[in-house]
């Protein structure tokens, strides 16, 4: 599948209502594990793939690092892969731009843009925000293909402003161009519906904190388009590394090492 096919094949399967597993993966084995589970889409996540690097999460990992990670994973599965782009990797609107059109040099079906600048980790003004959007979806529509751009409004998880502030954004993010919204961790499921309401397009929901208990089902019935799971996998990889590491060093117990995936069986996921 070509990028023009991929970036078509993720955009047809943004309907809200019916909402798809964007997997987040954080390398080649993950992503294509989740692929060959069934994912119908794949995407990178920064935190995961800082983990990788041995870092932190939070502007840690550059734009030509996150560019070959998502080479990576878009050369290791069929399905249509997304780049979870942080900030876009500069804070004015001219290089989240040109994030765009690398990223889509690279491959990607399309890619999500905070308004959080780093490594501060506070928000864009609301206008220099909306410009920002404003400039990757001018990008977006000069490509050859199609290409998802979602616009973030993450002053709700951070804790930097609150629901009020964050619906302002998205439905200027809407207007400037963006194909997708996404609040991440609004308080509750009343919050989450307020954010679909705001807008036509479709609305990313994350499961990961109090979401990760909500069912696909539930996020349905809200209107939800797409549900990711951010670096929530990841982190459950890296609880076992924690857990079994702390047993195997502290108390020699190997016992959780039991529990682990028979080899052939990771094998065939990875053809």
């Amino acid at each position: 599948m070509t990028r023009p096919d991929r970036g078509a094949a993720l955009r047809a399967l943004h309907v809200p209502g019916t909402p798809f597993l964007l997997a987040n993966a954080w390398d080649a084995g993950s992503a294509k594990m989740l692929a060959a589970l069934g994912a119908p889409a794949v995407a990178t996540s920064s935190a995961a793939h800082a983990f990788t690097l041995g870092r932190p999460d939070g502007g840690t990992v550059t734009r030509d690092e996150a560019l070959a990670h998502a080479e990576a994973l878009v050369a290791a599965v069929e399905v249509p892969v997304s780049g979870d782009f942080e900030n876009g990797f500069g804070d004015a609107p001219e290089d989240v731009a040109e994030t765009v059109r690398l990223s889509a040099e690279v491959g990607l079906a399309g890619i999500s843009i905070e308004d959080t600048s780093f490594p501060g980790g506070t928000p864009y003004p609301a206008d220099l925000a909306v410009e920002r959007i404003r400039a990757a979806a001018a990008a977006a529509r000069a490509l050859s293909g199609d290409f998802v751009l979602v616009a973030r409004a993450d002053g709700v998880m951070t804790g930097a402003y609150g629901m009020e502030e964050a619906i302002s954004r998205i439905r200027a993010m809407d207007a400037a161009g963006a194909d997708c919204l996404y609040v991440p961790l609004p308080p509750g499921m009343a919050s989450l519906k307020k954010v679909v309401q705001a807008t036509d397009k479709p609305v990313n929901a994350l499961a990961a904190g109090r979401f990760a208990k909500v069912t696909r089902d539930e996020f349905a019935a809200a209107g939800i388009a797409r549900i990711s799971i951010g670096s929530a996998l990841a982190r459950l990889t890296h609880r076992m590394i924690h857990d079994a590491g702390r047993a195997m060093i502290e108390q020699g117990d190997f016992s959780l090492l039991a529990a682990g995936m028979p080899g052939s069986e990771v094998d065939k996921l990875l053809g």
